[in-house]
């Protein structure tokens, strides 16, 4: 398995297509999520969502 390093939203955004392809579709969707809240045009935010489809699964306080 790789070492990820991420340092940015792309590097979020290549993890979660890795994730999808190794059957992980959850984690791959709270990448996309790290991603999207790490890229500051909101047009490209919704792009990386919509590519990774489903509900948020995050649990934050």
């Amino acid at each position: 398995m790789p070492l990820f390093c991420f340092n940015t939203a792309a590097d979020y955004v290549e993890a979660a297509r890795q994730m999808v392809t190794t059957g992980r579709p959850a984690l791959a969707r709270l990448l996309a999520e790290e991603a999207a809240d790490r890229t500051p045009d909101p047009d490209q935010a919704a792009r990386i969502l919509r590519e990774f489809p489903g509900p948020s699964l995050r649990q934050e306080d």
